[in-house]
């Protein structure tokens, strides 16, 4: 991945748009539709490429400090 380069990502239940470079702009959904379609919209806005990691979606948004 290059700098720019947004990927869209299933972490602990929520769908993260991550970019490459700049942890600033990484925002999360609680539908990969969702993240999916407003990852595309921010990497044709930054001119770079969009990827999704494809993982089912639980549902359930886990808090790391409740294992």
């Amino acid at each position: 991945m290059a700098n720019g380069d947004v990927t869209t990502v299933n972490k602990r239940g929520q769908w993260v748009n991550e970019v490459e470079g700049d942890r600033s702009r990484s925002w999360s959904f609680s539908s990969k539709e969702e993240a999916v379609e407003a990852g595309r919209a921010l990497a044709g806005e930054l001119g770079s490429q969009h990827l999704v990691l494809d993982a089912e979606s639980t549902g359930v948004i886990t808090d790391p400090g409740m294992d």
